[in-house]
């Protein structure tokens, strides 16, 4: 067989984390599997370089030049590699500190009351003006009866009205039950939680813990903020997102990285540069699952964001967020820009949305 390069394969760098070499092959598995029109060779010579790449040992025997045995039993000679050492590369001994943001400069931090009551939608109880109203009238209509005397043919008329407004005051008093039992066995389904899955707890799943305990920290703040870890995309049984946020009818998803230090930009054709330099350093598949989920929560405003944090000693910055599905951001913007859109309505917890989006956690 000629050489075969399992990098070029995958369409990862050669400094991808085991978790973007995981995406990579369930992104193409779904398109290069026989049943979705691939061919069996393909398909297992792209199961082989997942197989040798996300193992470490098979893998740094692949960088240094080794030979791989391939599906068929006969040996696939890899391309060789140089094996000098690159300072300039992933640290593997570094982890990145926690964000950490005083809440004094976070603008809509003093806006939102944590102890607020949650508002579930839609609004199935029929509110206070409907009740203030009746029961208004209905004083009206007693007045008559004390204050004048009524012939019998007016008292009659009097008394099928004051029958009517009644009926009509306990249908409003069985909606206001029925509301606030449907409210109650909601959150009792539902239970008391706010953060849904787990994040990921591989020794290189750093970034997905780091943004774990971001979200816990600042975005619980807001009382309808419902937090979750490992969503699939419809029709998939994949963890394809990292992480999502629901409050009311907004849903951002999140996909966390990590990248070497510099300063990451994305044009609006949702292309990454880093440094001023086209970005060859990891794959995004986000803007396809904010595509997704518009389609599957129809109502629901959908937004994503790229987190990135450095792989080794440095700083990341990021520009102005475009106006694409996915920007690279920091932390810290995240926390600013993404809680502000979601502080706009920071109480409403969609039944629906929250359903739908539960029932994608896989981890």
């Amino acid at each position: 067989m000629g050489v075969v390069d399992y990098y070029e394969l995958l369409g990862v760098s050669r400094n991808a984390t085991a978790s973007e070499i995981k995406t990579a092959y369930r992104t193409l598995a779904k398109v290069m599997h026989p049943d979705a029109g691939g061919t069996a060779g393909t398909f297992r010579l792209l199961r082989e370089a997942y197989e040798v790449l996300g193992d470490p040992a098979q893998r740094a025997s692949y960088d240094r030049g080794g030979v791989a045995p391939s599906g068929g039993g006969t040996a696939t000679r890899t391309r060789p590699r140089p094996t000098r050492r690159r300072d300039f590369g992933t640290d593997p001994d570094f982890e990145p500190a926690a964000a950490l943001l005083d809440p004094e400069d976070i603008p809509w931090w003093d806006q939102v009351d944590p102890r607020a009551r949650v508002r579930f939608l839609p609004v199935t109880s029929p509110g206070h003006a409907p009740a203030v109203s009746a029961l208004s009238g209905f004083t009206l209509l007693l007045a008559p009866a004390l204050v004048l005397d009524l012939s019998p043919l007016l008292f009659t008329m009097w008394l099928v009205t004051v029958l009517g407004t009644t009926m009509a005051m306990l249908r409003l008093a069985r909606r206001y039950v029925a509301s606030g039992r449907a409210d109650r066995d909601f959150a009792a389904q539902i239970g008391g939680d706010r953060v849904f899955g787990k994040p990921g707890a591989d020794r290189d799943q750093v970034a997905e813990r780091l943004t774990a305990s971001l979200l816990l920290d600042y975005l619980t703040r807001l009382p309808g903020a419902r937090i979750f870890h490992g969503l699939s995309l419809p029709g998939s049984v994949f963890a394809d997102v990292d992480h999502a946020v629901l409050c009311g009818r907004r849903l951002v998803l999140i996909e966390s990285k990590l990248w070497l230090p510099g300063h990451y930009e994305a044009d609006d054709d949702g292309s990454l540069w880093r440094n001023g330099n086209p970005f060859r350093g990891g794959t995004v598949t986000l803007p396809r699952a904010v595509a997704a989920f518009r389609r599957h929560l129809p109502g629901v405003e959908v937004r994503g964001a790229v987190l990135i944090y450095p792989s080794r000693t440095g700083e990341v910055s990021t520009g102005e967020p475009p106006a694409i599905p996915a920007p690279p951001m920091t932390p810290e913007d995240f926390v600013h820009d993404i809680g502000a859109w979601l502080a706009e309505d920071p109480s409403a917890v969609n039944r629906k949305a929250l359903r739908a989006v539960l029932d994608r956690v896989v981890s």
